[in-house]
C-alpha cells in the first residue's frame, strides 16, 4: 500500500528536485558541521571535508545494507531449496 502511494505522490509532482531540496540541504548542512563545527575552515576546505564526509556516510550505509542481507536467509534457503524447475525432473 505504501509502495503504491509513494508511486502515485511523485507521478503527481511536478517539480522532484524541488520536492527534495529541503532534504538535500539538511544533508549538506550537518555534512559541514560534522566537519567543522566551529567554523574555522574556508568555505572551499570545508566543502571538500563536507564531499568526502557525505561520501563516507553512504559507504556505511551501503556495508549495512550488505551485512543485513547476509544476515537474512535467501528464498531457497527458506524452504530447502532453490525456487524453479528442478534439474532431474521430467518435463
Amino acid at each position: 500500500m505504501a509502495r503504491l502511494a509513494a508511486h502515485e505522490s511523485w507521478a503527481n509532482t511536478a517539480d522532484p528536485s524541488g520536492r527534495t531540496a529541503p532534504a538535500r540541504r539538511v544533508l549538506l548542512d550537518r555534512s559541514e558541521r560534522q566537519v567543522d563545527p566551529d567554523g574555522v575552515l574556508s568555505p572551499a576546505e570545508r566543502a571538500h571535508r563536507a564531499g568526502h564526509a557525505r561520501k563516507a556516510y553512504f559507504v556505511c550505509l551501503a556495508l549495512r545494507s550488505a551485512q543485513a542481507r547476509c544476515k537474512t536467509p535467501a528464498v531457497e534457503d527458506v524452504d530447502g531449496g532453490p525456487k524453479g524447475l528442478d534439474e532431474d525432473r521430467p518435463q
